[in-house]
């Protein structure tokens, strides 16, 4: 094999081993599947050739070895020619580390061939076998979507005309259980303009009962309505949060194609939980599906639609003895359920069809839409409900949005931003103590990757929110917590009041963020990667790191809201990685706020078991960011500068 042949399989064999180990555990980036086929076809070929010209070179170079050379001065050319040329020895751990056929043993050579080709089908496998192999078309399943204290939601899917007419019952769980079930709706017609979905309501229902529900097609499930605001049960909410799913991530060949192992956790951790921390809900916030990871298919209706099948099409559903399809799921737009970073409105294509599965199976059977929208109801994609002692506002950062980093960018366009800011500064019922704003993306701007998809590209429109925020806690004496996903990492930060920070603040003033602020709580993934580099840090003393935890595949909060029997009320939020509870923080009302002049404490960390990263590569690591963002920061004003010039120099002509 010549020297340029060695390099070319080396380079060939250790970019597929390096982007397969990359792509199946790390990151599934679209990149890396063209890149990795590509690369093994150079590989093959050129392994083949190599073979082909040994095997016809062999008797030649067989003859010349039997040939007797007069002097040594030609023994020894020919000893240099067999070193230098196309005869090289290759050890077999040097064949299995670069790809490069060993010259002792065929088995290795196989060995080390082989590897690169099954990385491949790998690859391959975690592409196309899920939509191949395994059809979503004829899917059939119900789930539950919002439930108040006498009603509820829920989203059924049955594309076989057989089954039809299709009938929903429901009646309450309790032993010994009635004899009867009570018909609720009876569907005579499904057909492809709602992919075959129907979002059933049943209403009339006792507040605090659990309910099982039946269709004719032998579906089931059940549901906890809601405590009667006002009432005991009122006092106290538990609900959890998330973002991102990708099935069978990281790959495991074995698993199947839609096996979702975040999904799995849930159902692990609520089978631990004694009945006073169950959740009502999960608030999903966004990013269900990734159309484009690890392959875009297409960006018709179809594909779209196909994406969700195949999230709902997971076994992983109804694992368990307690099954996640049985949770409630409250659901949140992001870019993955349209396309990556997405910031072109709503009318650029893909969005429209996007948007038509996503209203389908989640905007159908969500709560009730802002009560203020400030435009058509039916256009409105954001959403506002009370339960128990907080009420919810959740954000639609993406139907709204323009591009980031102008001087008029918003990312929740006009209507939804008055709907908010009505939200915000408007009194809550008594019994009411927390405002809980959602949004799919974080409100920090601490993140230095991608920090222009985050809030941190809409700095105005976000100075303007947390002003209103101020100002409502200390009017209202109602406080205010940010949830949002998107990072595949978590993240705490609190936004200080300026107008309450010491008036001579130190650098350990600002570390600790005293005074009062609006504090943030950012999650993810529920199952997808997460970035084994730290992209968050705190730069300034505006967003104030509280806790920031990057690594875990698998991770969701849990959120505990409770007015106490003395009038105190605690916010406890509680991050799962992994299926463990490994962080948990505390926010608290005391019971004697007076509107006007409310003052909150500071939160406190109940305890941190997170395992925290040797601190010297901590430092390397974030040093290393805080260079890149200030390359991109110079490169950004040079680039800016010279257009300056470039306007200037055209006024100068004109």
């Amino acid at each position: 094999m010549q020297r340029y042949q060695e390099v070319l399989v080396t380079v060939c064999s250790t970019l597929i081993r390096f982007l397969g180990y990359i792509f199946l555990r790390w990151i599934p980036a679209h990149h890396a599947p063209p890149i990795t086929v590509s690369a093994l076809c150079v590989y093959l070929s050129l392994i083949w050739a190599t073979s082909s010209s040994s095997t016809r070179d062999r008797p030649s170079q067989s003859g010349q070895k039997k040939q007797r050379t007069a002097t040594s001065t030609t023994k020894q050319s020919d000893r240099d020619t067999q070193k230098h040329g196309n005869d090289r020895e290759v050890s077999v751990l040097r064949s299995l580390l670069t790809g490069l056929p060993c010259t002792s043993s065929k088995l290795v050579t196989w060995a080390t061939v082989g590897a690169n080709v099954l990385l491949n089908v790998f690859i391959l496998d975690f592409v196309l076998r899920g939509s191949f192999l395994y059809p979503t078309t004829h899917l059939s399943f119900a789930r539950v979507g919002y439930v108040s204290s006498d009603s509820v939601k829920i989203l059924i899917r049955e594309p076989d005309p057989e089954n039809l007419p299709l009938t929903v019952y429901h009646r309450a769980k309790i032993d010994p259980p009635p004899e009867t079930w009570t018909v609720d709706e009876t569907i005579h017609t499904l057909n492809d303009t709602t992919d075959y979905t129907f979002p059933v309501v049943i209403d009339g229902l006792d507040s605090a009962t659990v309910y099982e529900y039946l269709l004719s097609n032998s579906l089931s499930g059940e549901f906890t309505t809601a405590p009667e605001p006002g009432s005991s049960g009122s006092m106290r909410l538990n609900f959890w949060t998330t973002s991102c799913i990708k099935a069978n991530f990281p790959y495991n060949p074995l698993s199947h194609p839609f096996r979702i192992y975040g999904i799995e956790t849930l159902s692990q951790v609520y089978s631990k939980l004694p009945t006073m921390a169950l959740p009502s809900f999960m608030l999903f916030l966004g990013d269900f599906i990734y159309i484009d990871v690890p392959h875009q298919f297409g960006t018709a209706i179809k594909h779209y639609r196909d994406e969700y099948q195949k999230v709902y099409s997971s076994p992983s559903w109804h694992i368990g003895k307690n099954p996640a399809i049985n949770l409630p799921w409250i659901h949140m737009l992001d870019d993955h359920e349209i396309q990556n970073d997405w910031h072109d409105g709503n009318v650029t294509e893909p969005y429209p069809a996007a948007i038509d599965p996503y209203h389908h199976y989640h905007v159908s059977v969500n709560p009730p839409r802002a009560k203020s929208p400030h435009a058509i109801e039916q256009n409105t994609t954001y959403f506002s409900f009370t339960r128990g002692p907080a009420s919810f506002f959740i954000l639609d950062s993406r139907t709204y949005r323009s591009p980031p980093g102008l001087d008029n960018s918003t990312m929740l366009g006009y209507a939804q931003l008055q709907s908010l800011l009505d939200y915000i500064s408007c009194p809550e019922p008594v019994g009411v103590k927390w405002k809980l704003i959602s949004s799919s993306v974080p409100f920090t701007k601490n993140w230095h990757i991608g920090t222009s998809d985050t809030w941190g590209g809409y700095l105005k429109e976000r100075q303007v929110l947390l002003e209103a925020m101020w100002r409502a806690e200390r009017t209202l004496g109602t406080r205010i917590v940010l949830l949002s996903g998107d990072r595949h990492e978590f993240a705490a930060t609190k936004f200080p009041n300026p107008a309450t920070q010491p008036s001579n603040p130190t650098s350990s003033s600002i570390s600790k963020a005293e005074g009062q602020g609006i504090y943030e709580f950012c999650v993810g993934p529920l199952s997808q990667f997460y970035l084994p580099s730290s992209s968050y840090y705190q730069t300034d003393d505006e967003d104030v790191t509280i806790k920031y935890v990057p690594n875990g595949n698998f991770k969701f909060g849990a959120v505990d809201v409770e007015i106490l029997p003395d009038g105190e009320s605690v916010l406890i939020y509680t991050l799962y990685v992994s299926s463990e509870a490994v962080w948990q923080y505390k926010l608290s009302m005391p019971s004697d706020i007076k509107k006007g002049e409310a003052e909150f404490p500071d939160g406190e960390e109940v305890f941190d078991r997170v395992n925290q990263p040797n601190e010297n590569l901590g430092m390397a690591i974030k040093s290393f960011w805080r260079g890149l963002y200030w390359l991109n920061t110079q490169v950004s004003k040079l680039v800016e500068g010279v257009n300056g010039l470039v306007l200037k120099k055209e006024k100068l002509d004109e």
